[in-house]
């Protein structure tokens, strides 16, 4: 029988805007100080563990904590793991948003100008598809809602399940089996310095 492999699935360390609830797309911002050192920890959590591929996204915060986790060599850059773009509401809260536009949600009313949430599950499920080829454990270095997408994907859920699934800054989360079915094995495992 064929071994079964995971994925795990690592969230990038605290931004400025992650501190504050900032949709945080297309925009590259770097790591903070607590960020930085989350990271680390990340790297010393994930000490001994092999991976047949490791993909990060193209995004700053991603990369240096794929880096910091000691992922660089390894590292492929996956555009498809970059955050959902947010459009008109990059930058600003879900308070903020809800101001102009009362009891919003990202998940049931979407974006403007900005992607939809089957444009991320498209994405997410390529991703998969990738890690599942590769025929070895996979470590993706990304965002909180692709790879909460990503989740609900793997579970044969509609995209917009992703929002059942919160996952912190700086945190790890490992998709596998239960024999054949697909399976969250480990959930928002949070690591700090």
């Amino acid at each position: 029988m064929e071994a079964k492999r995971e994925i795990w699935l690592i969230r990038h360390g605290e931004t400025e805007w992650s501190r504050s609830g900032a949709h945080t797309g297309r925009t590259d911002i770097p790591l903070t100080s607590t960020g930085r050192e989350n990271a680390a920890a990340l790297g010393r959590f994930l000490a001994g563990r092999r991976f047949g591929l490791v993909l990060c996204s193209p995004m700053q915060r991603a990369r240096d904590t794929c880096r910091l986790a000691g992922f660089a060599d390894a590292a492929q850059i996956d555009p498809n793991l970059r955050e959902w773009d947010y459009g008109d509401f990059e930058g600003r809260t879900t308070p903020a948003i809800r101001e102009g536009i009362p009891g919003w949600s990202l998940w049931e009313d979407g974006v403007r100008n900005g992607e939809t949430v089957a444009q991320v599950a498209a994405r997410a499920d390529a991703v998969i598809a990738r890690a599942l080829a590769a025929g070895a454990d996979a470590a993706l270095f990304a965002h909180g809602h692709v790879l909460r997408i990503l989740t609900a994907r793997w579970l044969g859920l509609e995209a917009s399940a992703g929002r059942l699934f919160a996952l912190g800054t700086a945190s790890v989360g490992v998709l596998g089996y239960e024999r054949e079915t697909q399976v969250v094995t480990r959930w928002n495992l949070s690591i700090s310095a």
